[in-house]
């Protein structure tokens, strides 16, 4: 049964859970593992993965989601270690947080549920996943709008002050356990309010029962376990496979849409344009009239400028 928030949330959506095999588990010596990822599917037409960010949750899109359902069958997911979704065992290189394992799951959701190719929309560390998706499953995404976010190599590389004191949490995220999860655990609430109420829009910009989903799910400690690993995996062997496809020349194939908050760091610290002209074959995009959380502070404005995107023909 749905959780009659997210009901709420998510009017006319079904919720469900699939078993995913975890692809990085080592079957020679370990028996088999499976994930179980929680999906809200909602509408008909061609398939739509809606990818959330950090510290959120799947609710992020409640004020798109619907309106989308009416173009499209679209599936609603958390990632791995997010939200309702399992929590993968650490490993020592944290590859079971990795954008490439984040990814391989939810390949692995629109393949049970039917989809063999999908477009996707992704905000924040979902949109970090879908950058990965598409370099390691090109077949399956067929064009994909990527939310306030510049490639993640190209923003560790060009780190400086400016970008480090507006995205402190990177760095506090990837110090050794169980350091920062132990200072997130005792005062989850203070945590939320400082990763998402000090940007442009405050907290004003959140509705209450959305909030109530993230509060709720952050005060699991796996939780907090995972999206540490998140980060430490993202500084770390994220970076590897990103260098590697940097020099094998390995881009974006599908058409790519990039959104940001013209009031965010993406505006401030980057290029958003060039950084991913260098990452993807065919790019456009703009900013909109928002800070980082664009799907809930300017759902508007993000269903005027991707949707037509999302309608277009396939190359």
């Amino acid at each position: 049964m749905m959780d009659p928030a997210l009901g709420r949330l998510f009017p006319g959506f079904e919720d469900q859970r699939i078993r995913v095999p975890d692809r990085l588990h080592d079957h020679a010596t370990d028996p088999p593992q499976t994930l179980s990822i929680p999906v809200l599917r909602g509408g008909e037409g061609p398939a739509l993965l809606l990818l959330h960010g950090h510290p959120q949750t799947r609710a992020l899109w409640h004020r798109v989601a619907p309106r989308l359902a009416q173009h499209f069958t679209v599936i609603v997911t958390d990632l791995r270690g997010y939200g309702d979704a399992d929590k993968p065992v650490v490993r020592a290189d944290h590859s079971q947080q990795s954008f490439r394992a984040m990814a391989a799951d939810q390949v692995e959701v629109m393949r049970a549920l039917g989809f063999e190719r999908f477009r996707v929309l992704a905000h924040d560390r979902g949109a970090r996943t879908a950058h990965r998706m598409a370099l390691d499953h090109p077949a399956c995404v067929e064009r994909m709008v990527l939310l306030d976010i510049a490639p993640t190599l190209a923003m560790f590389e060009a780190t400086d002050r400016a970008f480090a004191t507006r995205y402190w949490h990177w760095f506090f995220l990837i110090q050794p356990a169980p350091w920062p999860e132990r200072l997130i655990a005792g005062d989850p609430q203070a945590y939320l309010e400082a990763t998402m109420g000090s940007r442009h829009a405050g907290m004003a910009a959140f509705d209450p029962e959305a909030m109530a989903q993230y509060r709720r799910c952050l005060g699991d400690p796996a939780t907090i376990e995972a999206l540490c690993e998140d980060y430490r995996a993202a500084a770390t062997i994220d970076l590897e496979h990103d260098r590697i496809d940097r020099a094998a020349g390995r881009k974006i194939i599908c058409p790519l849409q990039i959104l940001w908050g013209q009031h965010g760091t993406i505006e401030a610290c980057f290029d958003a344009r060039a950084e991913w002209s260098r990452c993807a074959d065919a790019v456009e995009g703009h900013s909109l009239p928002c800070g980082h959380y664009i799907p809930e502070e300017a759902p508007d404005a993000l269903i005027e400028a991707a949707l037509p995107f999302l309608q277009g023909s396939l190359s």
